[in-house]
């Protein structure tokens, strides 16, 4: 499920989960559990986060969410949001290393990251969540917020668009495009630089980019006013039709009834 490697002080965490990295309650978890391990260890100065093969993360597994029902969503959302608070308040440099496809929940773990780079041949990266039909976890609107220009925002996630890796630099869901063999040594340079700032110093400005850009979206802590309605909106029937036409759509496969 996820593969560690060690450079010097920079840990790489590898999503290793068939198929495409999805996540699941029991990988976000894994994930999440990860990234705070090695932010408690005194000799890690940064950490990379990358996937397999061509696929960085195809998002959400949406054919459990189907399966589940409502009794799964309720480990999976608070799963997911973990994974995605547990990204954004590590006090070690988060570095993205997107080797492939970054869809949906895949392109919010790039986000939630504190550099990006990207491959620049065969890769396609966006937020396809409202095409889908189901809403955003505040964590996951939240990090994108903070990295994607305002002026950029409203296309990006209320249109949904999929971006090629010039049009993910442009507007801001990336920082850097490198060459396909150059991604993951070019953000063990970055991670490494970036760990070479005081860990303290690392952590309170990083705390503090994320209270200027998350605003009123509740990543500064306390109860999320929009939990009760996101799961419930994820467990809709009408939110399982909307889920299953996608996946034929997009797929070919219908999911089981």
């Amino acid at each position: 499920m996820l593969d560690r490697s060690y450079h010097d002080g920079v840990t790489v965490i590898r999503l290793a989960r068939e198929p495409a990295n999805v996540m699941d309650t029991d990988l976000s978890l894994a994930l999440a559990g990860a990234l705070e391990e090695c932010d408690a260890r005194a000799d890690t100065c940064a950490i990379v986060l990358t996937g397999s093969g061509t696929v960085f993360s195809a998002g959400v597994d949406l054919f459990r969410v189907l399966d589940g029902g409502r009794e799964y969503l309720e480990t999976f959302i608070p799963a997911l949001g973990r994974l995605f608070e547990a990204a954004g308040s590590v006090g070690v440099p988060l570095v993205a290393a997107v080797n492939g496809h970054a869809i949906a929940g895949g392109c919010v773990l790039a986000c939630a990251c504190d550099f990006r780079i990207l491959t620049s041949e065969g890769a396609t990266i966006g937020l396809p969540e409202l095409r889908v039909g189901v809403p955003f976890p505040s964590a996951a609107l939240a990090a994108v917020c903070a990295r994607v220009p305002r002026r950029f925002q409203r296309e990006a996630i209320l249109l949904g668009r999929i971006y090629d890796p010039a049009g993910a630099l442009e507007r801001g869901l990336v920082d850097e495009l490198a060459d396909p063999d150059r991604v993951l040594p070019r953000a063990i340079e970055v991670a490494r630089e970036l760990g070479s700032v005081p860990r303290p110093v690392f952590d309170v400005t990083k705390r503090q980019l994320a209270s200027a850009g998350w605003g009123e979206l509740g990543a500064g802590g306390g109860a999320d006013p929009f939990a009760a309605e996101v799961a419930a909106l994820w467990g809709a029937s009408e939110t399982g039709m909307r889920v299953r036409g996608y996946l034929e759509h997009t797929l070919g496969k219908k999911p089981a009834s």
